[in-house]
């Protein structure tokens, strides 16, 4: 979420209130951007802004420098920014980018390092205007469930990487999932440690991936969980305008910022895989309302997001119960799901659901006549009922939890908030079916802090609390760090059990058996584990209707 947007926007009808934003200070025009100013003001100051810089180019000698892109490798068939997902039932794609486009992209792979006696390989290479890169994309299939492998994507330089399959649906073996969301780039273009901006020419000169408490953070307990979710705003390309060597060359400081921050997540996405769905961030090129027509075509509608996410990850899963209905939801839910925006999967004991908060539903925020005035999507039909609801009720009818006792559903907005960030349309869009169907636990970002709500349902705490609720968990974990900088936590409302805005954090789920599972947030600096909690649910019911 922007500086400038850090409230609620019930209705594409409603006007935009005041808001407060973080204090940024810098040289050169833009020095000083502090809480003291409304929303109102910062967005007519940052409109007149871009104006003044598109008519004024003169202007530009008042700002040293330019955007600043990653070295590009001599060998241009280099694989950068490499990136695993879940594509199915013993599944897996492998994603990278080039400086070239590939006539054929291979990927070698095996159980042993040592020993790398598959390959596969696809001609899907493809690039969007703007971009210095190709997408590539293989899909491994046939993956013995549960098993350490390796692969190596072909090229003249590139390295051999771990990775574990997927559970089948139904392994009952405890496992921990990672939930980072609200993640941007570490360096100049982005945050430094303690989100000090003056350290921002002070970076080391080693990979500074690393360097980014909650990347290195992942990277030092890779081995503790087997997938990350992150459900938007991925690297704040379209922040590039907080950064004041990047005002006059704005194209090109989104790809640079873009670029840089999937080379910083790679030690962590081309070894787990990474889940996402949409967030604000990933709309256009920059986020003043109605403005987005002025991007470059290869910097709107989300394109950066569906080039290089929209072939890896899943649909929906067929379904393995012996319920003939389950089987026919599932199959309407595959036909259905538009994936990377919402789609679904199984792993061991739990039903994963992607969803599209940004897009695809009555004030939609991100969509044309939506509260963010970014003018994306939509990416479904929305008549007589939106194609993503379709989808999201026949997913979840699909469930049998004798198979997937658990289920978890993940997007960028949440509707409860302990600030004034809590997305109406949202919860009128998307609360009762997750009711309905007995989701156990929501995972949003959006605010950029980390909170934990009670089971909650129409604003009301669920009287069982911890103990088989019928109602969701409600967490937020937008704290992993942004150039945006962290959100104060507002005011505590009676269903909040946990809020925390003092340094980076993010959540993790561990599914401890059929009927236990256990939420933390962890502070990315140090490890610490800042909140703990077990949700028990009985999971009695194959098929749950409520």
């Amino acid at each position: 979420m922007s500086p400038l947007q850090r409230r609620n926007y019930p209705s594409r009808r409603r006007k935009y209130k005041d808001s407060t934003v973080t204090c940024l200070r810098s040289s050169g025009l833009f020095h000083h951007v502090c809480r003291s100013w409304s929303f109102s003001r910062i967005t007519n100051f940052k409109m007149a802004f871009v104006a003044l810089i598109k008519t004024l180019p003169f202007l530009a000698v008042t700002v040293a420098g330019g955007a600043v892109y990653p070295a590009m490798p001599v060998d241009k068939t280099t694989p950068v920014q490499q990136r695993i997902a879940i594509n199915g039932p013993n599944t897996v794609t492998v994603a990278w980018n080039t400086y070239q486009q590939l006539t054929l992209a291979c990927v070698q792979y095996g159980t042993a390092a040592n020993a790398l006696g598959q390959q596969t390989c696809s001609s899907s290479s493809i690039t969007y205007p703007t971009s210095r890169t190709w997408a590539n994309v293989v899909t491994l299939t046939g993956l013995t469930p549960a098993t350490k492998y390796f692969y190596k994507i072909v090229s003249t330089n590139s390295t051999i990487t771990p990775f574990f399959s997927p559970r089948v649906p139904g392994d009952k073996t405890p496992f921990q999932i990672n939930a980072v969301i609200d993640l941007g780039v570490y360096g100049k273009d982005g945050f430094t440690i303690d989100m000090d901006l003056s350290k921002r020419d002070e970076i080391p000169s080693i990979d500074p991936s690393l360097n980014h408490t909650t990347i290195g953070r992942l990277a030092k307990t890779i081995n503790d969980y087997e997938f990350i979710v992150h459900p938007g705003d991925i690297g704040y390309a379209d922040d590039w305008i907080l950064t004041p060597r990047n005002w006059f060359d704005g194209k090109d400081g989104y790809q640079a910022i873009t670029e840089e921050f999937y080379n910083q997540l790679a030690p962590i996405s081309s070894r787990k895989p990474y889940i996402v769905s949409p967030g604000n961030h990933e709309a256009a090129c920059q986020e003043i309302p109605l403005t987005s027509g002025l991007c470059p075509s290869g910097q709107k509608n989300f394109t950066d997001f569906i080039n290089r996410f929209g072939r890896t990850m899943p649909t929906a899963f067929t379904s393995t119960s012996s319920s003939s209905s389950a089987k026919v939801n599932a199959n309407r839910a595959r036909l259905l799901a538009n994936p990377p925006f919402w789609f679904s999967f199984e792993y061991g004991m739990v039903h994963v659901v992607m969803i599209d908060t940004e897009t695809d539903f009555d004030d939609a925020p991100d969509q044309p006549g939506g509260s963010a005035g970014l003018g994306a999507g939509p990416f479904g039909y929305s008549s007589p009922i939106w194609q993503q609801l379709e989808f999201l009720e026949a997913d979840l009818a699909s469930v049998d939890r004798s198979i997937t006792p658990w289920v978890i559903v993940a997007g960028h907005r949440p509707w409860y908030s302990t600030g004034t960030s809590s997305c109406k349309p949202c919860q009128e869009a998307f609360e009762p079916l997750l009711y309905k169907y007995g989701v156990d636990v929501a995972i949003f970002g959006h605010v950029h802090n980390s909170q934990r709500f009670a089971p909650t349902v129409n604003g009301t705490a669920d009287a069982a609390g911890m103990n088989n609720p019928k109602a969701p968990v409600y967490l937020v974990a937008g704290g992993a760090g942004n150039i945006e900088g962290l959100s104060a936590v507002g005011a505590n409302k009676t269903t909040n059990r946990f809020a925390y805005a003092d340094s980076f954090s993010y959540g993790t789920i561990n599914f401890l058996s059929e009927q236990r599972l256990k939420i933390e947030f962890v502070r990315s600096d140090n490890g610490q584990i800042l909140d703990s909690s077990v949700l028990y649910k009985a999971h009695t019911e194959r098929f749950v209707v409520q």
